[in-house]
């Protein structure tokens, strides 16, 4: 089998640490360069294979998925999400899987459709107390709004107290956790990321912290459920599940399975609607389409659960901002075993990495990839796509547990805000990306507020 075409020699050494500081930059430059499959010399001998055809995309996630691990990078998480969904691995990860599908179907989230609007409704009543052309950062915006979202589909209410301080807690472990990564001795060192650093122990506290919140809240809820059948959100459900022997989760297991949920169902989220928001304001024309529809369905009511399939340009401009934005930018995945990709030897132990970001700027399945069209993801563009074309919510049988939910809470939030509320970019800001767990703004997103 063939190597893979890719930078060797100091070329390839002076490309390692740029990689890590603008990783957008160079995976595209690499695919320009290369071609979409690439072969990327890392230390210690290992390697690392960069595509984004959707075809070889689909075979790492889905045709030959056993013989793929969530790679090393995904490590650093676990201090804060144990073996939760994102980070577990093998018949761990299968029971866990098994037992939390179901608390996804489409009549539970559903449920949750009035908690959406009704947070987005007291932000937006929140708005309406400021000045007309009032400037509000985004991105903080929809990171508030998606975290009192997901505190109520998880614990009802009761995070509505803990809101201000977990968001500053949750932003110090992501922080950190772009710290570590980058850091060269990540690739050198086995278990670096448990390194007393300073950096390190800022993120324990924040991790102790948000532990803390969680542990009181099943603790609470446990006393308040004795007896009781009702299940009013996720961590109902979770002390309810049973495993296929009848006994219930372990407390590190339910613990584990809501910080992860807290952490990928907020931020998440919050980065799709900050940078759809952004894109709306550069093109007026389709959110000018956006608020007629809005205006049509809804007739100034709040949104309904029953609203979400008739807004399909809302849904359509959703999809195609993670198109351009995809908040899970960079799928790694480490092989197990020997592997071929398109006849180039994938070795054991090397990483092979499936940005969204490039599969979902591939000009064989895109045109005009880098241009703004949510014509794209109309019903009648869908068909003929290739499947692995698009996926911001991944793929296989590891594809995001809660992209139903996310999609819903989007569309909901949406058009919540743009039924009551244009906003216009500050002039003269220039948004920045942060190649973090998701893709985030790296400088806010100052907007100009307009009631409509």
């Amino acid at each position: 089998m063939a190597n893979a075409p890719g930078p060797t020699g100091r070329e390839a050494i002076r490309l390692l640490p740029r990689l890590r500081e603008n990783p957008l930059t160079y995976i595209s430059w690499l695919t320009r360069t290369y071609g979409d499959l690439v072969r990327v010399p890392l230390p210690r001998g290992n390697q690392l294979l960069l595509t984004s055809r959707p075809d070889l995309v689909a075979q790492v996630l889905v045709s030959n998925q056993d013989n793929y691990a969530k790679a090393r990078t995904y490590q650093p998480l676990t201090e804060l999400l144990g073996r939760g969904l994102l980070t577990n691995e093998g018949d761990s990860w299968t029971r866990q899987r098994r037992l939390v599908q179901p608390m996804f179907a489409r009549r539970r989230i559903d449920a949750f459709a009035p908690a959406m609007v009704d947070a987005a409704c007291q932000a937006m009543d929140r708005w309406a107390e400021l000045d007309t052309g009032s400037v509000v950062d985004v991105a903080e915006e929809m990171s508030a709004l998606t975290l009192d979202v997901v505190g109520r589909a998880l614990f009802s209410s009761d995070l509505s107290g803990e809101a201000q301080r977990m968001g500053p807690a949750l932003e110090t472990v992501l922080t950190a956790f772009i710290k570590v990564v980058r850091n060269p001795l990540f690739m050198l060192v086995p278990n670096y990321h448990r390194w007393p650093t300073p950096n390190r122990l800022r993120a324990r506290g924040a991790e102790t912290h948000l532990r803390t919140v969680v542990d009181t809240l099943i603790t609470q809820r446990r006393t308040e459920a004795a007896g009781a059948g009702d299940e009013r959100d996720l961590l109902d459900m979770l002390l309810a599940a049973r495993d296929d022997t009848g006994r219930p989760l372990a407390e590190q297991q339910i613990r584990d399975e809501l910080m992860t949920f807290m952490l990928a169902g907020h931020e998440t989220t919050a980065n799709a609607l900050a940078w759809t928001l952004l894109l709306l304001s550069r093109h007026p024309q389709a959110r000018d389409r956006l608020e007629a529809e809005v205006d049509t369905v809804l007739s100034g009511r709040p949104a309904t659960a029953s609203d979400a399939s008739k807004l399909e340009w809302t849904s359509a401009v959703l999809s195609e901002g993670m198109r351009l934005y995809p908040p899970a930018w960079m799928i790694e995945r480490e092989a197990k075993a020997v592997d071929e990709l398109d006849g180039v030897e994938v070795p054991a132990h090397s990483v092979v990495a499936t940005p969204p970001y490039l599969v979902h700027r591939n000009p064989d399945h895109w045109p005009n990839p880098e241009g703004f069209d949510p014509e794209r993801f109309l019903p009648d563009a869908v068909a003929g796509r290739h499947r692995f074309a698009y996926l911001p919510f991944g793929g296989g049988r590891r594809q995001c547990i809660g992209g139903g939910f996310a999609m819903l809470e989007s569309v909901l939030l949406l058009a919540t805000i743009v039924q009551r509320f244009q906003l216009d970019l500050v002039p003269g800001h220039q948004p920045e990306t942060l190649t973090a767990v998701t893709l985030r703004p790296a400088n806010g997103i100052p907007m100009a507020l307009r009631p409509r």
